[in-house]
């Protein structure tokens, strides 16, 4: 049987989700990573299984491989839309990391080189993949929860600003807006049918900065982690509205003053509702009552490494021409025009009308 070839371009820490999830497909062949950084490379190589990959430290040189068949891209978002297009214009099947990129020029330039190319662009909107969201999305299209009209979603840290790229808004492209806002925006967007966009009106504060000053509570920090470098907001919020008159409502933070750290992803249909997050559970009426039912499967939230494993599987089967991704580049063009019109609507503070 013949594998996919595949190549890792950033060698970070979400990328070890990607190498985990090819390490674990029987369809693939690690054949070459690049970073950077070349020995964290040969280390993420070696610690999953392939240990005789090539390493690389300019993508260019990995694109050229002609036996690279396709590429994750795991490096700074900033990024993400030009080593795409080199990939996609160098014949490789493309997984990128979420965000697609950092503005809706951008990501446009992407989606125009996917269509020349012919070959799979797949967006990393992981949420997607997991057990909770496919489960209910079989609900929601035998018409369960009748026509959705609102969800609402958070993703709150009142201490979780990882610093580093993270928080340097030339490479990231924004602070949680951007970086957490783009997984429960896109689960919303996605369970509610995919609707077109039509206005935004959206507010991002730093107000508390980092929070760096803070003891004896530990969170999450970047390898290249300086208190002194944050150039990103610490709070956005927003009110979604989209053309077939369905609204979303989001905030999301990286700094805030919060009892603790809270995710919750809600749906509101004409027949019935659901939450995603914290945890599976799905409303409804019959016979006058009504229903709170609690799906009895696996996994009631995301698993990350179970998600992971399914994006991975699921661009691999896209790659063997199984099937088609349900994370399509188009789908990366509409979440960009969402998050910058959230900042512009911040900046200038209007609400952004989309024509």
């Amino acid at each position: 049987m013949s594998k996919v070839k595949v190549g890792v371009i950033g060698a970070g820490s979400i990328s070890e989700m990607h190498f985990g999830g090819y390490q674990k497909n029987d369809e693939v062949e690690l054949i070459a990573v690049c970073d950077l950084n070349a020995d964290r490379a040969k280390e993420k190589a070696a610690r999953f299984g392939a240990p005789d990959a090539k390493i690389y430290t300019d993508y260019h040189e990995l694109l050229a491989n002609p036996d690279v068949e396709a590429v994750s891209i795991c490096t700074w978002n900033n990024s993400h839309a030009e080593i795409a297009i080199a990939a996609l214009e160098a014949g490789k099947h493309v997984l990128v990391e979420k965000p697609l990129c950092k503005t809706v020029e951008q990501a446009l330039a992407v989606q125009e080189a996917q269509k020349k190319s012919g070959k799979t662009l797949q967006v990393g909107y992981v949420r997607r993949y997991g057990m909770n969201t496919r489960v209910l999305k079989k609900f929601i299209d035998a018409g369960d929860l009748g026509e959705i009209y609102y969800a609402k979603a958070s993703c709150l840290r009142r201490l979780g600003n990882p610093g580093g790229w993270f928080s340097d808004v030339e490479r990231s492209g924004g602070g949680p807006l951007i970086d957490l806002g783009v997984h429960v925006i896109d689960l919303c967007w996605y369970l509610m049918g995919k609707p077109k966009v039509k206005s935004v009106s959206g507010n991002a504060y730093n107000r508390l900065g980092n929070r760096n000053h803070i003891e004896n509570l530990s969170f999450y920090q970047a390898a290249d982690y300086d208190a002194n470098v944050n150039t990103v907001e610490d709070m956005a919020n927003a009110l979604i509205r989209f053309e077939n008159g369905a609204s979303l409502a989001v905030d999301v933070s990286f700094a805030l003053h919060l009892k603790q750290d809270e995710i919750s992803v809600r749906l509101f249909g004409d027949k019935g509702g659901a939450e995603v997050e914290p945890q599976l559970l799905i409303m409804g009426e019959k016979h006058d009552t009504i229903l709170n039912m609690t799906p009895q499967i696996d996994h009631l939230s995301f698993d990350f490494e179970r998600g992971f494993q399914k994006e991975v599987d699921h661009f691999i089967d896209c790659c063997l021409g199984r099937t088609e991704t349900i994370c399509p580049v188009e789908d990366g063009v509409e979440l960009m025009k969402i998050l910058c019109a959230i900042y512009e609507s911040s900046a200038k503070g209007t609400e952004i009308v989309f024509s």
